[in-house]
């Protein structure tokens, strides 16, 4: 399950205690500027003892890479072998909020995953890079287990970018069977690469009900199309069917275009997204709950179900 970035921090116990031990994963949601990824991860950490947490998505420019590798060894070091720490470009915008907008930021990203990868395992790094600096700087404690460092990248260059300096990638939502077959392809299908999903979920008794509650959210997501949506089987059909018949036509397409969008409809049909978003390579699939904290706190028992099933 996915922590929205807007619910209050004092919750992410909650949501850890209740999913430990049913659910596998707790995916932080760190965007700016909101609440902080590595002290939510920490937390959630402390009160579980099986689940394993995930950052998503952390800004490389925000944190000196140094920094960014003490925080995610600590974090090891709270929950050993529980840590899926993810790493981003940040939306550039919020970076130029803040003064730290990279000239490229494909560059730095890439500088910051090498010079972080490289202080996980251990090593004492010098790098003298467009973005990153680094003179000797080891860390104290590294991860005894070293975490696979993710990749929350979207673009083609992106993509092959994480296939030659990260672990693997996360998909922002929606993400379904096509956007992972389309990651593997453009990262180069490295060895032991990880891929994470994720997902809105909405399950209802009827699917209508669901789609009337997702169809504004997917309309969003078609004003500005990226490669969760480019890469669907059905893209063109997509956008133009809400073009000529706006949020209703979204309402009432075909089912099996929702599936491959995420786990929206009944429990059935978000059972046949997980399927097939495991068949086409997804090693850990997140589902994002509705932005209002009551609703979702309901939702973690359908999350509960899934992992069930």
């Amino acid at each position: 399950m996915c922590f929205d970035r807007t619910f209050p921090a004092a919750q992410v116990t909650d949501f850890a205690r209740r999913l430990d031990g049913g659910a596998d994963q707790l995916w932080i949601i760190e965007d700016c500027f909101y609440t902080a990824g590595a002290s939510l991860a920490a937390a959630a950490l402390a009160v579980s003892d099986r689940l394993t947490v995930g950052t998503g998505i952390l800004p490389a420019v925000v944190r000196t890479t140094a920094v960014t590798a003490m925080e995610i060894a600590t974090l090891c070091d709270l929950g050993p072998g529980r840590v899926l720490p993810g790493i981003g470009h940040g939306v550039q915008s919020w970076m130029g909020q803040m003064g730290v907008r990279p000239a490229s930021p494909l560059t730095a990203l890439e500088e910051v995953l090498t010079g972080v990868r490289r202080l996980l395992a251990g090593e004492r790094v010098t790098m003298h890079g467009s973005h990153v600096y680094l003179d000797d700087v080891q860390l104290y404690h590294p991860p005894q287990e070293v975490p696979p460092l993710l990749a929350g990248v979207r673009g083609p260059k992106s993509m092959a970018l994480a296939g030659r300096a990260a672990d693997g990638v996360v998909l922002a939502e929606p993400a379904g069977p096509a956007y992972v077959r389309w990651a593997f392809e453009q990262a180069g299908h490295p060895e032991r690469f990880r891929v994470v999903t994720f997902s809105m979920l909405c399950i209802e008794r009827d699917r209508r009900t669901a789609y009337t509650q997702m169809a504004p959210w997917l309309a969003t997501l078609l004003d500005d199309p990226k490669p969760g949506i480019q890469t669907l089987p059905f893209s063109d059909e997509l956008i133009a069917r809400y073009r000529e018949h706006g949020v209703e036509g979204l309402v009432t397409m075909p089912p099996e275009w929702w599936t491959e969008l995420g786990p929206i409809g009944t429990l059935d049909d978000a059972l046949e997204h997980v399927a097939a978003l495991e068949a086409a390579g997804a090693d850990s699939i997140a589902m994002f709950p509705s932005s209002n904290l009551e609703t979702a706190r309901k939702q973690i028992d359908d999350v509960l179900r899934i992992a069930a099933r």
